[in-house]
């Protein structure tokens, strides 16, 4: 008998990770680059290196990018190995998650120096560079770098010279780095600032090992070969599981209102798009914002309920997400929540909804009802991210018209010198994934 797909997926992710491990534990580069679709075990693999290092007898620094992602990989590996000292390093005014307190191995400080006991010091990059720039503490000869593609080039610049050698994991495929001011200025340049760590480091080092995990755990088969179609062209992925593997049923038949109709959809295909009539509307759409609060409350009203690989679990208010464009958007979703008596369903923005994972997602489209197309909505990595999230099914709530306002705005951004192109580019993405939604389309007249 040929063995089963699965387990080829399991073996491919497992072959991948070895020779990721072999590069960063005896490779002679300086550095190691991972790419990662969403999913793909980016913490998983992070511990596991962090482990693989420390068994080596080496001590190293682990660089992330948020608090939170922080205080994540620091339960992740002091779970993983509960005699590790790990340390927590923050800064006086962000002290870690309370939920840290259940492990006596991790040691916490605002000081380096006073974490000279742990094999693992973990901190975000800005606590990483007043470090450096503090010089109390001797450079390791390991680092790892969680996130890399939101870390900007001059968040690395300031931490470079904390270590010798380091291993870059990061999803390409997400968004770009933030930055509060304009960077035109330094466009096509060599050291612009707002460019990706990877990019730049890629720029100034093309010879070092890339790496790219080949398989998502988190999407189903419904959602992995879209994402990966629409947003990895040159970098493809599968998913860990096949067709069928994963059901969302409902304890509740759909009484044939649009917000159930668009479930039932979304159950038995992986996706569902609850198409509103098309109009132009403000950002904070009413209806669009009460459709959406309407799809979440009927499905924890019909008893969603989820079966996968890992057993069988009613589909709760902390297993939902919704994901928006902008924080106005997110706040108007929470209040229609509220006056349906919704708690404790995620309601935010992608930047914010990066790296997290939910069985069921309902999204508001960045175009939806907007007369215009502009480079913030059609960024590639925003809309990715919203579309990714999700273990079961993803349900898109848009008005009508959108493929032909991105026909009418085509991308009129200027090409600079020097500056890799992004591919595909948010036009492309957007309406690949609209071609998609088409075919699970639901329209409704509220």
């Amino acid at each position: 008998m040929s063995p089963s797909p699965v387990s080829e997926a399991a073996r491919a992710a497992d072959a991948a990770t070895e020779r990721i491990l072999h590069d960063t534990l005896h490779g002679t580069h300086r550095g190691v680059v991972v790419d990662s679709p969403p999913g793909a075990g980016k913490s998983t693999l992070v511990v596991r290196a962090a482990r693989e290092l420390v068994a080596a007898g080496e001590s190293l620094m682990v660089v992330a990018q948020t608090n939170a992602q922080v205080d994540d990989l620091v339960d992740r590996l002091a779970t993983a190995d509960p005699g590790l000292p790990v340390g927590r390093l923050h800064g006086g005014d962000s002290p870690p998650d309370p939920a840290l307190d259940r492990h006596p191995s991790v040691l916490k400080s605002t000081k380096a120096a006073d974490l000279t006991g742990a094999k693992v010091v973990i901190a975000t990059a800005a606590k990483w560079a007043f470090t450096a720039a503090s010089k109390d503490v001797e450079p390791w000869r390991h680092a790892i770098v969680d996130e890399a593609y939101q870390m900007r080039s001059d968040a690395l610049l300031q931490v470079a010279g904390l270590f010798q050698r380091a291993l870059f994991v990061g999803d390409p495929g997400q968004l770009d780095p933030f930055s509060v001011v304009g960077s035109e200025q330094w466009a096509g340049l060599s050291y612009d600032p707002s460019a990706s760590a990877v990019v730049t480091l890629l720029a100034h080092n093309p010879g070092l090992p890339q790496h790219r995990l080949p398989v998502s755990w988190r999407l189903p088969a419904s959602a992995a070969p879209l994402i990966s179609r629409a947003f990895y062209p040159y970098t493809p992925f599968r998913s860990g599981t096949e067709p069928g593997e994963r059901r969302l049923t409902f304890g509740v038949p759909g009484d044939g209102s649009g917000p159930d109709r668009v479930l039932d959809e979304a159950a038995l295909s992986g996706w569902g798009l609850l198409e509103l009539p098309a109009r132009r509307t403000p950002r904070t759409d009413p209806e669009a914002v009460r459709a959406v609060a309407l799809v979440t409350r009927r499905l924890l009203d019909r008893g969603g309920v989820a079966h996968s690989e890992r057993g069988t679990a009613p589909v709760g208010p902390d297993r939902i997400a919704v994901g928006t464009a902008h924080r106005d958007q997110a706040a108007a979703v929470r209040a229609a929540l509220a006056d349906l008596g919704v708690q404790g369903v995620t309601v935010d923005t992608a930047n914010r909804l990066q790296g997290r994972e939910f069985d069921v997602t309902v999204v508001l489209h960045p175009l939806s009802g907007r007369p215009d197309a502009t480079a913030f909505h059609l960024e590639t990595g925003r809309l990715c991210v919203l579309a990714s999230r999700h273990r079961h099914a993803c349900v898109v709530v848009c008005r009508a018209g959108v493929p032909e306002l991105l026909d009418e705005h085509p991308s009129t951004e200027p090409v600079q010198l020097g500056v890799t192109v992004k591919f595909p580019d948010g036009w492309e993405a957007h309406h690949a994934v609209l071609s998609h939604l088409a075919e699970h389309r639901v329209t409704w007249h509220p």
